[in-house]
């Protein structure tokens, strides 16, 4: 559904930091496309090698107390935090089209075609 916007973000910069447990929660959405059919085993596997080629230098350790302060203010998953707390700690903006995030944290996260839209 972001297919678009997400090519012309990648285009636009090579910098793309994570926190180290992104590698699980992508196995976790390819999961549930592979689960409702909407990718094969081969596709899937071929998704997750190609991410983690793109990814493993941008692999970044996150501050646990930095990712609680986010939980105790929030409605938001540690999971969801860590990434917020690693883009606030770099000076990133977090993207996502996680609207909850967004909605959350609206200093620090925003959707692609936002980004986009201010470039």
């Amino acid at each position: 559904a972001h297919t678009e916007s997400a090519v012309s973000l990648r285009r636009h910069t090579d910098e793309w930091y994570v926190p180290t447990l992104w590698r699980s929660e992508f196995r976790n959405v390819l999961a549930r496309y592979l689960r409702a059919g909407v990718i094969g085993l081969a596709q899937a596997s071929a998704l997750i090698r190609s991410a983690e080629a793109e990814l493993v230098n941008g692999e970044r350790d996150v501050d646990s107390v930095a990712v609680m302060d986010l939980v105790a203010k929030s409605a938001c998953s540690a999971y969801d935090c860590e990434f917020v707390a690693l883009a606030k700690s770099m000076g990133y903006p977090l993207v996502t089209e996680d609207t909850r995030i967004v909605r959350t944290f609206p200093e620090t996260a925003v959707t692609m075609d936002d980004l986009l839209a201010g470039q």
